[in-house]
């Protein structure tokens, strides 16, 4: 019997912070561990077909933590993006251009670009809320986000248990798999087990 598998993967890279703390590190430094993980965490989605996978970067509200953190996780995302560019993928940069939060170096992708041959479609929500997501409308009607499917599945590093304004529409109905060990410890294990656990569970979207 054929496993379920997710098309759309939501990342949540959490613990960041705390996994500089315990290593003696200031707490800006945590964010620039955590871009290994991400390329890592790429490729096996694409060699386990994965369609679709959404990471989150920064959030509105992030931006009130002190500027050296700020600007570390600020750069951390450019960075990331930078790396993502080499893999092959039809990449989407999704957050508030408006804000002066928002990088210039990721204007770019703020519509779906094919980078490095296109492939596998890879999400980056950066300066992004929901809140913002849910009044600010294109003009055809649709939310900045439309072009981001629904999502199976939204995994969560670092051991908390919330959502964090994740993508409101497209996670209605998504499960939601915590893994305790923080992100820059990332292990493909992590991945794995994720995909296992989710397809032992009852989809059924409301039906």
């Amino acid at each position: 019997m054929t496993k379920q598998r997710p098309k759309h993967i939501g990342i949540i890279p959490d613990g960041n912070r705390r996994w500089a703390l315990e290593r003696g590190l200031k707490k800006r430094d945590g964010y620039q561990y955590g871009l290994r993980p991400g390329l890592q965490l790429l490729r096996l989605a694409r060699e386990t077909g994965v369609d679709e996978i959404t990471y989150y970067g920064f959030t509105t509200d992030n931006c009130k933590r002190p500027a050296e953190q700020f600007q570390a996780f600020r750069q951390a995302c450019v960075d990331a993006v930078d790396l993502l560019t080499g893999e092959g993928a039809d990449l989407l940069v999704i957050g508030n251009r408006e804000s002066k939060c928002f990088p210039e170096a990721l204007y770019p992708y703020a519509t779906r670009t094919a980078v490095h041959g296109g492939g596998i479609k890879v999400n980056f929500l950066v300066n992004y809320g929901w809140q913002w997501d849910l009044s600010h409308i294109r003009t055809d009607g649709k939310p900045y986000s439309a072009d981001i499917s629904r999502i199976d599945l939204i995994i969560r590093w670092g051991g908390m248990r919330r959502l964090s304004g994740f993508l409101p529409i497209q996670s209605i109905y998504s499960d939601f798999c915590v893994i305790d060990r923080y992100w820059p410890d990332y292990t493909d294990h992590d991945f794995l087990s994720a995909l296992d656990w989710y397809a032992k569970q009852d989809v059924t979207l409301g039906g």
